[in-house]
Parts: C-alpha cells; structure tokens; sequence
C-alpha cells in the first residue's frame, strides 16, 4: 500500500524541508502555501506510520527516522532526475568530474585554498559544489549524487556505508569587523546581543551551539536577528557592517589570521565539533577526488 499511494509531491515536501529546516522556507522554495505543505507533509507521516520531523520552537528536526528515510528519498528523486536526462542526452561518465557536499561554513573554510591549489596542478578538472546541511550530505553520499562530503560526524546506523577521516574541530566564534565598537569596553554576552546579530537557522549545529551558550547565560537571541546557511552573505554583512557574527570558527579562521575580522573574548563551551572527510565505503573515487582529499590534508595543520 505504501509504495501505491506514495507521490513523489510527498518526497519533493520532505527533502525540502529537511533542506531549510523550516516549513515556512520550505514553502517557498517549492512555491506552495505553508498549509498546503503541511498537508502533504502529514500525509507523508500517515503514509510511513512514523513522525519524520520534531516541529517546534527549533524548527523542523528531522527524527533518526527521518534522517533515514531522507537517504531514499532523495536516491528515488536523484534516479528520476536521471531518467529524465536520459530522455534527453547520453551522458557520459567523466573521470575528471567532482561532485562535492559541504557544510556552507566548512566550504567558505576550507575549499578556495584547495580548489585554487588543485586547479594550477589539474586545470581541466570540473568541480561541482554544493553546500547543504549534514543530512543531506550524508543522502547525497549514500544515492551517489557526491563524491565526498565535508561534515560531520553522525549517528553510527547513519554512517553505515560510509568512511569518516577526522580534519579538524570546530568551536562556535563570535567575530566583528575591527573598528567595531563593541571592542572599546569590557564585552558581555548581554552587551553583544545589543546589536544587530547574523546566526544559521534552526536546526543546524552551530545554531544549537549558539542557544545553549546564550542559555548558559541566560540570555536568548533578539527578534531581529538574520538567520541564513548563506556564509558569504554573513561575512560580507559582517565585515562591512556592524553585525556580530555567530559562526564556526573553520569558516574564518583566514579572516582571523589577516584581521579582516576579529574575534569577540567570549568563549564556547566544549571541544568543539568534528568536521570532516566523509566518502561511500563501496563506491570508488574518481582519480580527480583522490587529488582533492591530498590537496585538502595538505592544507590541515599539523
């Protein structure tokens, strides 16, 4: 029954959801009334007799089942996409083609340097990026639409399949452009939260990290602060404005270092989280993706 009455407007809802985190951005991104979505959305959980998504004050998280069933979801969209393709063209399987996932924030981190180093070596090789959340990396790795992700490390039954090599952890940084004038007196979380703030959305890691840091101080984030997974647009918000930056610390490690931004002395709690190399156990590399992983191990410290 369940294979019959599904549509594929129930997968469509649901990895878009899963993609923005929140029913309302999910809407709009497939053009449907935020009713109409959650209608389709429940029929989804009727239809599978399992909650996918925890909804509330935090968005829209997906459950360990949802997280489950997103891996094939997003396997049957990706063959009827390429169903599709076929009744156009022959494609052709390409060996100097990548096809990377990665956490918008790993990406801005650690990708430019690696690309720029891997094009003057190999110019001809194609690239192919997208930024998602870990979620959705991880179904992209398992339906074979990436090569290799950059994220982190998750939950063991969703990691079945999949090698994981440790590059770096990545602690929650509060950054300003220098000049900023939260830098001319003593700096309190209270203090901070005066200004206008960019954090990502809920449902994210970072934005965990960053409510239970306010949490720890009592302190909760104003009305009027910009939520995006957008690093670029973050960053260009806070080096030209006065936006403090909520952000893994691996998206600007650079900027630190030549003092484009600055750092706020207001520590995370924790290690830190794991961020790195994730490839298919059974799946073999291209020779370009081998090239990649060397130029992206060069360039870790240590």
């Amino acid at each position: 029954m369940f294979s019959q009455r599904i549509r594929l407007r129930h997968l469509h809802t649901f990895v878009a959801v899963a993609q923005q985190g929140t029913l309302g951005r999910a809407a709009e991104t497939l053009n449907l009334s935020q009713p109409a979505l959650s209608k389709t959305l429940n029929e989804l959980e009727q239809l599978t007799g399992k909650r996918l998504f925890d909804r509330g004050r935090m968005g829209a998280q997906l459950t360990l089942v949802g997280e489950q069933f997103l891996t094939h979801a997003v396997r049957v969209l990706d063959a009827v996409n390429i169903a599709g393709q076929s009744l156009n063209h022959t494609t052709e399987q390409k060996n100097d083609l990548i096809r990377i996932g990665a956490l918008p924030t790993a990406a801005l981190g650690i990708l430019p340097a690696v690309i720029g180093q891997l094009h003057k070596q190999q110019p001809d090789i194609t690239i192919q990026v997208a930024t998602a959340n870990n979620p959705m990396i991880l179904a992209g790795l398992k339906s074979g639409e990436l090569d290799l992700g950059i994220g982190r490390m998750s939950d063991p039954d969703l990691m079945s399949g999949l090698s994981y090599e440790l590059l770096f952890l990545e602690s929650l940084k509060l950054v300003v452009r220098p000049g900023h004038p939260l830098l001319q007196s003593t700096v309190t979380l209270s203090r901070v939260l005066e200004w206008p703030v960019v954090v990502l959305p809920q449902g994210t890691v970072p934005r965990q990290n960053t409510e239970e840091l306010l949490a720890s101080q009592s302190c909760k984030l104003p009305s009027g602060c910009l939520e995006t997974l957008s690093a670029s647009l973050s960053r260009q918000l806070t080096v030209e404005y006065d936006y403090v930056w909520f952000v893994p610390s691996g998206a600007v490690k650079d900027d630190l270092r030549l003092g484009s931004l600055v750092a706020l002395p207001i520590p995370a709690s924790g290690i830190g989280d794991p961020i790195g190399i994730i490839t298919r156990v059974d799946h073999p590399l291209p020779p370009a993706a081998h090239a990649l992983i060397a130029a992206i191990r060069k360039t870790m410290p240590g």
